[in-house]
């Protein structure tokens, strides 16, 4: 099963691993936790993300997370992206990437490890 993923700031994701619970705003306000794959993740980065810094990408074992994953589209379109309904454990991440633009403002997929 391959990794999903996750854009967030890095003083946010230092937070999470000092709780042991990753807990972004989402949670709260829409229910579930917004992720990606690996072939959606830039294109959510450039959409959601772009001008800004300090951003890690987190590559998450579908495997270890202790919550539901919904893949569904909330927001009326045909395309499925992966949901956490709940809070994410932060030992299903498997790698935490910096995630920096270039100076066009342009993310580039780091190497992500295939599952585990």
């Amino acid at each position: 099963m391959a990794n999903i993923l996750h854009i967030t700031s890095s003083g946010l994701w230092e937070a999470a691993v000092v709780s042991g619970f990753y807990y972004p705003d989402s949670l709260r306000s829409e229910g579930f936790i917004h992720c990606s794959t690996a072939a959606q993740v830039l294109a959510v980065a450039g959409e959601r993300f772009a001008g800004q810094s300090g951003l890690v990408l987190l590559e998450i074992s579908q495997n270890r997370v202790r919550v539901e994953i919904k893949f569904e589209n909330t927001e009326g379109g045909a395309e499925l992206f992966p949901h956490l309904y709940g809070p994410l454990n932060v030992d299903a991440v498997v790698a935490v990437h910096e995630f920096v633009a270039d100076e066009n403002g342009t993310f580039t997929l780091p190497t992500l490890k295939s599952s585990a």
